[in-house]
C-alpha cells in the first residue's frame, strides 16, 4: 500500500505569547493529502494556538514560534505572511466565523476571491460554493446580520472556498451551533473533501462529530499532543470515551460516582495516554 503524500508537517514547535507565555510546548503533528485530520482537546489546550502558527496569525496577538519548523509540501513556512500561504493553497476559517455584519451573504463571499484574478473564475466560484450551501443563495442579498448562526458558518466556509484551497484550516465549526447545523455542516465538510479533495485540519471541542468525520486525530492537552491515532480507533479507546465522548465507566474508590473530566489531573490524564 502506497504511503499518502504529507501536505503540511509541524515539527515539534513551541509557540509563545508576550515573550513570557508558553502555549505549545513541542507540538508535531502531520496532515495527509486529502485528510481531514481532527485536532482535539478542551477548551484552552492549545489547538486554536496551533493552527494560527500554521497560518502565521499569531503575530497580531503578540505570538511567535520560537522552536521547530512548520513544513508545507516540504517547504518552511514560518516567515511567510498569511496572504503569502493563501496564494499557496492554505486558507483559515476563524473561530467564531467574523462575517463582515453589514455586507451580504454574497458580498462576503466575494471577499474570499481577493486572490482570484479571472472573473469567470470568481463567477464559477460563487456558483460552486452556492451548490454545496443552497441556503447560502437563498439568502445572497441578506445582511450577514441579519442571518443564523448556521449560515454565518456555512458563509465562513464559502468565502475560504472563494479562494481555491488546497487545505483549510477549520477553527471549531460546531461553536454555538444546534445540533442538526452541526451535522450538516460536518456533512459538506466531508463532501468537499471527497469531491474537492480538498484537505482539512480541524480544530474542534465536538469530540464524538469530530472523529466520525475525520481520518486522523489528535488530543491536545495543555500545549502537548497527548495521544494519537486513526479516528475510528481514538472513537472506541476507553479514556477517550471516558473523557472526552462522556461515555467512560470508570468508578471513583471511595463513593462509586463516575469520575468526570475535570476530575482527574491533567498529568495523571497524560501517564494514561502516555502509558
Amino acid at each position: 500500500m502506497s504511503t499518502p503524500n504529507i501536505v503540511l508537517n509541524v515539527n515539534g514547535i513551541e509557540v509563545i505569547y508576550n515573550h513570557v507565555i508558553l502555549v505549545l510546548k513541542g507540538v508535531s503533528l502531520s496532515v495527509p493529502e486529502g485528510g481531514i485530520v481532527a485536532l482535539l482537546g478542551g477548551n484552552g489546550a492549545g489547538k486554536t494556538t496551533t493552527l494560527r502558527a500554521v497560518s502565521n496569525l499569531l503575530a497580531g496577538e503578540r505570538g511567535a514560534v520560537t522552536k521547530g519548523s512548520i513544513e508545507l509540501r516540504g517547504e518552511r513556512i514560518e516567515n511567510l505572511t498569511p496572504a503569502d500561504l493563501v496564494k499557496r493553497g492554505v486558507v483559515q476559517v476563524m473561530e467564531g466565523r467574523h462575517c463582515f455584519a453589514h455586507l451580504t451573504i454574497e458580498e462576503n463571499l466575494l471577499t474570499g476571491a481577493y486572490t482570484v484574478k479571472s472573473k469567470a473564475q470568481i463567477a464559477a466560484n460563487l456558483e460552486k460554493v452556492y451548490a454545496y450551501f443552497p441556503r447560502l443563495k437563498t439568502r445572497r442579498t441578506s445582511q450577514a446580520a441579519y442571518t443564523s448562526g448556521g449560515e454565518q458558518q456555512m458563509c465562513a466556509i464559502g468565502r475560504a472556498l472563494m479562494a481555491n484551497p488546497t487545505m483549510v484550516l477549520l477553527d471549531e465549526p460546531s461553536m454555538g451551533l444546534a445540533p442538526q447545523i452541526v451535522e450538516e455542516v460536518f456533512h459538506i465538510v466531508k463532501d468537499l473533501n471527497q469531491k474537492e479533495k480538498t484537505t482539512f485540519l480541524l480544530a474542534e471541542q465536538n469530540t464524538n462529530m469530530a472523529l466520525k468525520y475525520s481520518d486522523y486525530g489528535y488530543i491536545l492537552e495543555s500545549g502537548r499532543i497527548v495521544m494519537d491515532g486513526k479516528a475510528a480507533d481514538l472513537a472506541t479507546n476507553e479514556d477517550v470515551k471516558e473523557f472526552y465522548l462522556g461515555m467512560g465507566g470508570a468508578k471513583d474508590g471511595n463513593d462509586g460516582a463516575r469520575k468526570s473530566f475535570k476530575d482527574v489531573k491533567s498529568y495523571k490524564r497524560r501517564k494514561r495516554w502516555l502509558a
